[in-house]
């Protein structure tokens, strides 16, 4: 498999890397949730925090790796207008992702900060990150981030000219910084969550049938170290990961009406 970058000019590397993944399935995610659009492990809990996305509940859900939901928590203050990924701190806050933009249409992009999610019982108020696009960069889809030196690193879902923007983590209005562009050769390679082990060092990237692990990376520059496409040998919708330690991850997906969405463990 064949990986293009281009920065600020362009530039080709070449990763040889591919292999296969061995997914596990743990549990059967509650009927209840029509849609587990992500996935998140705060302060490695046994919890798996998941949203579901447009025209859905303002609620995060916790889940147990069974998939019963244990936790239900109504964000009382903010509108799920498209909400796709969590990402979470080191001091227990969660932070959901309303960047989703499927017409393309958005010029307005929101990340909500629920403090302490662990402690919140039934009803949470959240505080609002809100951002726009660099002039350069056209409204897109988004559906995938993580956090990283107390910085936002966004992925926009489409499959040529992939890119990457950059948000603080400080409350207040932005204008997103554009990392990098890059390209993902292939059909069907478009990203719907995202997320980064605690130690650093390794980037997951997320696909229906498929997950790309970025590693030997430098500072924000996570393309220019080692890409390996890790293949499921299975296809269904995928929409959430997350980190369960530095060598494993948790998958979640959602009901296509083929078979029931799982949470899944894969070995990286």
């Amino acid at each position: 498999m064949i990986f293009k970058l281009k920065p600020a000019v362009f530039l080709i590397l070449l990763f040889m890397s591919c292999q296969s993944g061995k997914l596990t399935v743990v549990g059967s995610i509650d009927s209840d949730l029509k849609e587990a659009s992500a996935a998140e492990i705060v302060n490695h809990t046994n919890i798996v925090w998941t949203i579901e996305d447009a025209g859905n509940k303002n609620n995060v859900y916790g889940m147990d790796y069974k998939g019963n939901i244990v936790r239900d928590i109504d964000v009382s203050n903010v509108k799920n207008e498209d909400w796709e990924d969590l990402t979470s701190d080191d001091d227990g806050n969660l932070y959901i992702g309303d960047f989703g933009n499927n017409n393309r249409k958005r010029d307005h992009f929101f990340i909500y900060k629920i403090e302490d999610i662990n402690s919140v019982k039934d009803k949470a108020t959240a505080d609002t990150i809100h951002f726009t696009l660099p002039k350069n960069v056209k409204s897109e889809d988004f559906e995938a981030f993580f956090l990283l030196n107390n910085n936002f690193y966004i992925f926009t879902k489409e499959t040529k000219n992939f890119k990457v923007l950059k948000v603080p983590n400080t409350l207040g209005t932005h204008v997103a910084k554009l990392v990098t562009e890059y390209n993902l050769e292939g059909k069907h390679n478009k990203i719907t969550s995202a997320d980064i082990s605690d130690d650093g060092k390794t980037v997951v990237l997320l696909n229906h049938d498929k997950l790309w692990k970025l590693t030997d990376f430098e500072d924000d520059n996570f393309f220019e170290g080692k890409v390996e496409a890790v293949d499921f040998k299975h296809d269904s919708q995928k929409e959430g990961i997350c980190f369960k330690d530095n060598n494993t991850v948790i998958i979640t997906d959602e009901d296509s009406g083929k078979e029931d969405n799982n949470i899944y463990v894969l070995k990286l």
